[in-house]
C-alpha cells in the first residue's frame, strides 16, 4: 500500500468542479474552449493529476495527458479519461465524471500498490462538445489528423473570435495544429468512462453497462436569407421571412426523422437558432439554424438530411427566400471493439453479474479513436436518461460502482503485457 497516495473520493471531486462554469442565465454549466471555465477546470486536472504524482503535458491540440508510468512499465499505453468542457447550460457529469473516475481509479491503483506492466494515460480532450467552434471531438479529431487544420484554422465562435486568436491568447501556436502520429502511437488502448445518455440501463436494473456501438450523425448549418422589413407596416404578401422557412425546417426534421423506419433509429433536431437582427418588430434579414442528424447507418443519416433539405429549399422556394446548406462535421458508425469490450467485461467484479452491453446516440472522444485503436466505453446508469441539461444526473452509489468498474479494468489492462 502507498500510504503517501490520497485516494481520489469522485463524489467530492465532482462537488469541488460544481461552482466552475455555473451558468446563472441558462441554468447547468457552460465550460467551453479556453474560456474562464475550462481554463479553471485544466488547471484542476493538472493539480489533481500533480497530487498523484502523474506527469502532466499539454498537447498542440489543447488536449491535456497526465502519465503514470513507474518503474518496468513499458510499451504502449493504456489510455482513459474524457473531456471537461460542456455544451451551453449543460448536466454536471458529461463528460467531468470520466475524468474524474479516471484520476480517481489511478489514485486507487497507486495507493493499492499495483505495479502497471505499461504505463497508464488520463486525457482531457478539448472541446469535445463542439460548442464553442461548431465541431465536436475537435481536441481528438486533430490529434488523429481526422479535421484539417486549415478548416479548423478559419473556425470562429459565436462572438466572431477566431480560433486562431482563441489559441495564442491561451499560450498555444496555432500553427502546430493537427495529427499527432507519435501521441496515438503511444496508446495501446483507449477506454473511456461516460454517464449514460439516454435511459436503457435503469430498466434492466444494472449500475453500468458497455457500449455496442455509435449511431453514424453529423451536423448542419442551413442559412436562409430573406428580406428584413417592418413588422407593422409590411403586408404578409410582400414578405420574403426566413423565420416561415426556418419553422418549416424544425417541422420537417421531426417529421421525417419520425417517419422513418424504426430500425434505422433515426433522429434530427433544431438546437440552435440565430436570428438577423433579432428585433420583436422586425422582419428578419437571415436566419442561421443548426440541424442535428443521427441514425444507424452513415446512409440513413444522408437520406434523413436529403428529405429534410428538400422542404426546406421548397419552402425557401415558396417564401422568395434563399437557402445554402455547409456540412460542419459527419462521423460514420463505430462499432466499439468487442474484443477489448470482452476483457474489460470480464475484468468487472463478479458481482455486478452479466453488464449490459447497449448502442448509444451520442458521439465520444472514443468514437473518433476508434478508427486509430481498439477503444471500448463504460457507461454509468442515468435514471431518466437526461443529458445536456441541468436535470442529467446519476446516483452517487452508480457514481462509485462506475469507478470500481474502471478501477477493475484498469488494472487487468495495465497488468498485460506491452509490446
Amino acid at each position: 500500500m502507498d500510504a503517501t497516495v490520497t485516494v481520489i473520493d469522485p463524489v467530492a471531486a465532482l462537488a469541488e468542479l460544481a461552482p466552475i462554469g455555473a451558468d446563472p442565465v441558462r441554468g447547468g454549466w457552460s465550460r467551453h474552449l479556453l474560456d474562464d471555465a475550462d481554463r479553471d477546470m485544466r488547471a484542476w486536472f493538472v493539480r489533481t493529476a500533480g497530487s498523484l504524482g502523474l506527469t502532466v503535458e499539454t498537447d498542440a491540440n489543447a488536449n491535456q495527458w497526465a502519465t503514470w508510468a513507474p518503474e518496468g512499465a513499458t510499451g504502449p499505453a493504456v489510455a482513459t479519461g474524457s473531456h471537461l468542457d460542456s455544451v451551453p447550460g449543460g448536466g454536471p457529469l458529461d463528460g467531468p465524471l470520466g475524468v474524474v473516475s479516471a484520476l480517481a481509479a489511478v489514485s486507487r491503483l497507486i495507493a493499492e500498490g499495483h505495479a502497471p506492466a505499461r504505463p497508464l494515460m488520463v486525457a482531457n480532450f478539448a472541446e469535445e462538445e463542439g460548442a464553442r467552434f461548431g465541431v465536436p471531438c475537435l481536441g481528438s479529431q486533430l490529434l488523429a489528423g481526422d479535421i484539417g487544420t486549415e478548416r479548423v484554422r478559419r473556425l470562429t465562435d459565436a462572438a466572431g473570435t477566431g480560433y486562431p486568436e482563441v489559441m495564442m491568447a491561451a499560450g498555444y501556436d496555432p500553427t502546430t495544429i493537427g495529427r499527432d502520429a507519435a501521441r496515438v502511437a503511444e496508446m495501446a488502448l483507449y477506454l473511456e468512462l461516460h454517464v449514460e445518455q439516454g435511459c436503457q440501463l435503469a430498466p434492466l436494473g444494472h449500475p453500468v453497462g458497455l457500449a455496442t456501438s455509435i449511431l453514424a450523425h453529423g451536423r448542419w448549418r442551413l442559412t436562409l436569407t430573406g428580406r428584413g422589413d417592418h413588422a407593422g407596416a409590411t403586408e404578409l404578401v410582400s414578405r420574403h421571412d426566413p423565420m416561415l422557412v426556418a419553422g418549416e425546417a424544425i417541422r420537417s426534421a421531426r417529421g421525417h426523422a419520425l417517419g422513418s423506419a424504426p430500425e434505422t433509429r433515426s433522429r434530427a433536431t433544431v438546437g440552435k437558432l440565430h436570428v438577423v437582427p433579432g428585433g420583436s418588430n422586425a422582419i428578419a434579414s437571415e436566419v442561421r439554424l443548426w440541424l442535428d442528424a443521427r441514425a444507424e447507418h452513415d446512409a440513413d443519416v444522408r437520406d434523413l438530411v436529403a428529405r429534410i433539405v428538400s422542404d426546406v429549399e421548397a419552402a425557401g422556394l415558396a417564401e422568395g427566400c434563399t437557402v445554402t446548406v455547409e456540412e460542419e462535421s459527419f462521423s460514420t458508425r463505430v462499432a466499439f471493439d468487442q474484443d477489448l469490450t470482452d476483457r474489460v467485461a470480464a475484468a468487472l467484479a463478479p458481482g455486478l453479474g452479466d453488464v449490459p452491453r447497449i448502442p448509444t446516440g451520442a458521439g465520444h472522444d472514443a468514437g473518433v479513436l476508434a478508427a486509430h485503436l481498439p477503444t471500448a466505453m463504460i457507461f454509468v446508469r442515468n435514471p431518466d436518461g437526461v443529458s445536456h441539461s441541468p436535470l442529467e444526473g446519476a446516483a452517487e452509489p452508480d457514481i462509485r460502482t462506475g469507478v470500481d468498474a474502471l478501477t477493475d479494468a484498469l488494472r487487468a489492462l495495465t497488468s498485460e503485457r506491452g509490446t
